[in-house]
């Protein structure tokens, strides 16, 4: 069976809100293990459970058939998912997709960059929280900063309309290098997003309260040295930016504490084993491999799932960090 393409179709919840943006998550594995991302022993899914590359390029093709025009591929870490390059090359090249993005730790850029660029991706972010190589191990656990500063110099080289840099900062481990970042970032032509913390998991490398830095915080150690000016200008995500004077650097800040955006929340993400997550923080979801697997070719049930979706969509998170975590999945399984 075949659905019709309704024209101008959107997909909008019951708060008035209009999603145009998916994260598909092709993978909970990561060859890094962030402080912030993992606990140090991580259990990760059985294969078998997570979707098949076709399955993930037929529900993106049914969210651009709803209307979504960005798509983000993440993980964990989407680069070390096996034959990848053929979900973003299928996507890529669907009409009424506007815009093919990917966030990564970049430490398989110096392979694949170039073949990113050639399946349509068009903006790219790098996780990339110090500029210290023991620093940088620490808070990755098993990261090497050489890999990663090598996969950035690929993307740039490659020629990206975008790069961002994508750091989180966490109090008395790396908050001392939030000017470096900025100017490294300044140097290349690149953008940068501060984010905090989100309390997604049990983790035992901190207390997340207490090595909590908030966006205002940042704000307030970059304008000692630079000059931040408001700017309207949007990627479609929840980052507030801001120029800094002769430079072609913007900074974002992604604030889920100190400045919830829940009310214009455009985005879903899909998990790598098929759970449409309606809200990071919050744990309603609608299991799309089992509509996808128990109606093979049934792009009708399919999208009519993803249009039933939107009124379990919830209004906003409960993001608490004196609390346990509500919501036990880590980040890596959420989709980053």
């Amino acid at each position: 069976m075949t659905d019709q393409i309704k024209p101008g179709e959107k997909l909008i919840d019951r708060f008035g809100r209009t999603v145009n943006y998916v994260r598909i998550s092709v993978t909970d594995r990561c060859d890094f293990r962030c402080v912030y991302c993992m606990d140090e022993e991580m259990k990760f899914l059985p294969r078998a459970q997570l979707l098949t590359l076709e399955e993930l390029a037929t529900i993106g093709r049914a969210f651009i058939e709803l209307g979504v025009d960005k798509v983000r591929i993440t993980g964990g870490e989407p680069l070390i998912r096996r034959n990848v390059i053929k979900l973003f090359q299928d996507i890529g090249q669907l009409p009424g997709l506007r815009e093919l993005v990917i966030t990564t730790n970049g430490s398989q850029l110096p392979k694949l960059a170039q073949q990113l660029k050639d399946a349509g991706v068009k903006r790219i972010n790098i996780s990339l929280d110090s500029l210290n190589a023991e620093k940088f191990k620490r808070i990755t656990r098993t990261g090497n900063l050489k890999d990663v500063l090598a996969g950035l110099q690929m993307a740039m080289d490659v020629g990206f309309e975008r790069i961002k840099l994508n750091t989180v900062i966490l109090k008395n481990r790396n908050d001392d290098e939030i000017i470096d970042l900025v100017q490294f970032a300044i140097d290349r032509n690149i953008d940068i997003s501060f984010i905090e913390e989100m309390p997604l998991g049990v983790i035992g490398d901190h207390d997340r309260a207490e090595a909590y830095y908030s966006s205002d915080q940042i704000r307030v150690d970059i304008e000692k040295s630079m000059t931040l000016i408001p700017t309207t200008e949007s990627t479609g995500g929840p980052s507030k930016y801001y120029k800094i004077p002769n430079t072609e650097t913007r900074v974002g800040f992604i604030s889920p504490h100190s400045h919830n955006f829940c009310d214009q929340c455009n985005r879903v993400r899909l998990t790598c084993e098929g759970k449409l997550l309606l809200c990071l923080g919050q744990e309603h979801s609608v299991d799309l491999r089992r509509v996808v697997r128990g109606n093979p070719g049934d792009m009708d049930r399919l999208k009519q799932a993803i249009r039933d979706s939107m009124t379990i969509k919830p209004k906003g998170h409960d993001f608490n960090l004196e609390a346990k975590p509500i919501i036990l999945r880590h980040m890596s399984v959420t989709g980053g």
